[in-house]
């Protein structure tokens, strides 16, 4: 009698459109076209963390080798400023913003197949030491890296599920 209740309740899930993204595990469509993607090089140290992230999140074939199909060409634009003042004029809270505008692009037609922006942002307190603020600007840089790598990944996975993208 459960197991029939059961049965009943999950019917519905089947008929709800909704398929993994990354069906297949390692060897499906789109795991296996997010390995064929070279990443470029970016400017800084913030695009050598963002390129470093998408480098591990696409896979062993994003080493720019002979595999490679697509380009990810990004440009970003990370920014702090000041938030809060204290009463002697100094900065008590800042704001690291990073956004970056990203391409893909296919290596046999140069064509763009993909463009678009993407971003996140931290908030950083000023304390007294100035190496402690100095560290969490650059913590925050770190984390807002790996972020903006993640959605990255998940857009161009998207977008190989989309398109049928595949080696």
């Amino acid at each position: 009698m459960k197991s029939a209740a059961l049965l009943l309740t999950l019917l519905p899930l089947g008929a709800c459109g909704l398929h993994p993204l990354y069906a297949g595990g390692g060897s499906g469509a789109v795991a296996i076209a997010l390995t064929g993607v070279d990443v470029a090089p970016i400017e800084g140290r913030g695009g050598w963390l963002v390129a470093n992230a998408l480098r591990d999140r696409l896979g062993a074939g994003s080493g720019g080798g002979s595999s490679a199909r697509f380009r990810l060409d990004v440009r970003l634009d990370d920014q702090i400023r000041g938030l809060g003042v204290r009463r002697d004029d100094s900065v008590a809270r800042e704001r690291r913003t990073l956004r970056a505008r990203y391409q893909l692009v296919d290596l046999a037609t140069s064509a763009v197949l993909l463009d678009t922006t993407t971003g996140s942002d931290a908030g950083i307190d000023v304390v007294g030491s100035e190496y402690a603020t100095i560290a969490a600007e650059n913590t925050a840089q770190e984390r807002l890296a790996g972020i903006v790598a993640d959605q990255i990944v998940g857009r161009l996975a998207l977008y190989a599920r989309t398109h049928a993208v595949s080696r």
